[in-house]
């Protein structure tokens, strides 16, 4: 297959007039002759960055660093060029603005670059020329790094700074790592408030035996033709001023909003099928659309099964997280969705499942999430207050919002039985969801967590829900008659679910959602039925019934009571919290340990003698 070789130039220096809202789908047309204007922290690194390499071409150790890579005698012979690459180009053009840029260097690796940084920044005077005074700070304290936006946490060198300087952080090696899906050492640094990656123009050659690419120096247009998206493959040249398009289509597709590979879609998702979800998130997170080609490409059934193969679990699980919690998580379920992708990313890859998702209305569960946070102009009044309720109470700030897509990406497990125990006696056997999100997606223990307790508290949650349903229904759903919805039974069940309640309740909601469809009689009653749960919980102030202490302790209960502390305790405390939900006026405890003396005999309390 011939590659594109067409080199566009387009030079820099006023504003870009494209549209300011990355997710807008009505961005001007592009101007052939557009500019770019750099931020003043900008404009002072370009500077800096052009100084040291002019340094670095006139100095006689320039190569006296080891490199694994191997450099030609005629590109070792030429002047260093440096190029403001990838995201940053790209979102330069968009008017966003980025405050992360990689920096691509012809013919040094960011290793030796950032070593002739060090060096000419510790001429004196130069420091000042750009801004970065000195500081008594000591430097060398490891911080977490990243490379390519992917928040790894990953070794580094310490390259013997002494001193932490204003506006320049200390500069850290980030050695290779193939296993993750890092195939080459990069140097990261934080200069004037910009966070830096220091990298080679690469070239990457893949074999069918390893996903590890051998790495060598490459030139611009190879290093532009390796990336996973045209629109991610421009190059801002900092020794021109100029924006450069080695693609051939990178300009084309910035204008007519398209995600496509810049080489052959097939083979560029079997070298690194972790391409696919990187170009599901940059369609979703630019609101543009991907190529036809390269989404037909993207499902196929031999790139699912390399995903799975050769990809790590905390690369897919770190691609799921940026796209749940990006611009549009609905978009990013729609194309998981329709490519067929659901079972190859929400899976346990030790097989140890012995079921299959059930994805049978899964849109209905994840369009129902999208109309709760973003409700639609074309809903009644009726469904537009059910939303709003229930967003309110259960989806408060931007951590709810991500649980509550992982939630919904998580439905189509929710109603499958929990996996087998592992030993009689042992710990209760594990959701298939839960394992799912362990496993498939590397989530941490906080997350895991919520994701268990929602599927175990399922239904509990379906009962109390249809309870107060038929309570209100009937009649004073307060009333001592309706005993399993009364303000104390509602309060106990919420202090079991404990602090991750909402979610519990949400993924009830959502998996009630997915079982009736949307468009019905009773897909208007689910949500009714639970933003009125949720009301009551509210009337009777119960939201935060979790948190409530109790009002006496167990020592003094022991005391009260005359009794010697023993495994009766729980259960009495437990009454005596029930009784305080049920008399939320009373304030003596008293009366708290006259209901626990009622209960006695069953709590297993002896009187001493």
């Amino acid at each position: 297959m011939s590659k594109r070789r067409r080199l566009n130039r387009y030079s820099a220096g006023t504003t870009s007039t494209l549209a300011r809202d990355m997710s807008s789908p009505r961005a001007p047309i592009y101007d052939r002759h557009i500019q770019l204007e750099l931020t003043p922290a900008e404009s002072t690194l370009r500077r800096l960055l052009i100084d040291v390499a002019d340094f670095a071409d006139n100095s006689p150790t320039q190569h006296s660093t080891d490199s694994r890579l191997p450099l030609s005698e005629a590109l070792a012979k030429s002047k260093l060029e440096l190029r403001f690459t990838g995201g940053w180009v790209r979102d330069k053009l968009l008017g966003a603005g980025s405050q992360d840029i990689d920096v691509a260097i012809n013919k040094m690796t960011g290793y030796q670059f950032g070593l002739k940084m060090k060096e000419y920044l510790e001429i004196p005077g130069n420091k000042q020329k750009y801004g970065l005074e000195e500081n008594d700070r000591l430097n060398g304290v490891p911080t977490e790094g990243h490379s390519s936006g992917e928040h790894e946490v990953t070794s580094k060198a310490d390259f013997g700074h002494k001193a932490m300087h204003k506006g320049l952080g200390g500069l850290h090696k980030i050695e290779a790592n193939p296993e993750k899906s890092k195939h080459l050492e990069t140097v990261t640094t934080k200069i004037l408030g910009l966070d830096i990656d220091l990298v080679n123009l690469r070239k990457e050659t893949y074999s069918d035996h390893s996903r590890h690419p051998q790495m060598e120096f490459g030139t611009p247009e190879e290093d532009a033709l390796r990336r996973d998206a045209s629109v991610n493959a421009l190059f801002y040249n900092l020794h021109t001023s100029s924006i450069e398009d080695f693609t051939g289509c990178g300009f084309d597709d910035m204008e007519q909003k398209t995600i496509r590979t810049p080489l052959e879609p097939y083979q560029t998702f079997k070298d690194d099928p972790l391409r696919v979800l990187r170009l599901i998130r940059f369609a979703t997170r630019l609101g543009f659309r991907i190529d036809y080609e390269t989404e037909r490409s993207m499902a196929d059934e031999s790139i699912k099964e390399a995903l799975r193969a050769k990809i790590s679990r905390e690369r897919v699980g770190t691609e799921m997280e940026k796209m749940l919690k990006g611009n549009d998580p609905l978009g990013a379920l729609v194309l998981i969705d329709r490519l067929g992708l659901y079972s190859t990313i929400f899976t346990d890859p030790g097989n140890n499942l012995t079921s299959t998702p059930d994805l049978g209305c899964w849109q209905q569960a994840y369009k129902f999430l999208s109309s709760v946070l973003y409700p639609a102009d074309q809903c009644s009044n009726s469904a537009i207050h059910s939303c709003s309720k229930i967003k309110s109470i259960l989806i408060r700030s931007t951590e709810e919002t991500y649980l509550a897509w992982l939630l919904a990406a998580l439905t189509p497990w929710g109603s499958l039985q929990t996996l087998p125990a592992m030993k009689p006696g042992g710990k209760k056997p594990l959701p298939v969801a839960a394992v799912v999100a362990r496993q498939g997606l590397k989530v941490n223990n906080k997350v895991f967590e919520v994701i268990t307790g929602a599927c175990r508290n399922t239904e509990e949650v379906f009962k109390v829900v249809t309870e107060l349903k038929n309570s209100l229904e009937n009649g004073n759903p307060s009333s001592k008659s309706n005993g399993s919805v009364d303000r104390s039974a509602l309060g106990m069940a919420i202090r079991r679910w404990g602090t991750n309640w909402r979610c519990h309740v949400l993924f009830a909601l959502l998996l009630d959602i997915k079982r009736v469809g949307i468009g019905t009689q009773e897909s208007d009653n689910v949500p009714r039925s639970y933003a009125a749960f949720l009301h009551h919980l509210e009337k009777l102030d119960i939201l935060e019934a979790y948190s409530l202490r109790p009002l006496i302790d167990g020592n003094r209960l022991c005391k009260e009571l005359q009794v010697e502390p023993g495994p009766w305790m729980k259960g009495a405390l437990e009454v005596v919290m029930e009784w305080q939900l049920g008399h939320p006026d009373q304030t003596d405890p008293r009366a708290a340990v006259v209901e626990v003396e009622k209960r006695g005999t069953d709590l297993g309390i002896k009187k001493s003698v």
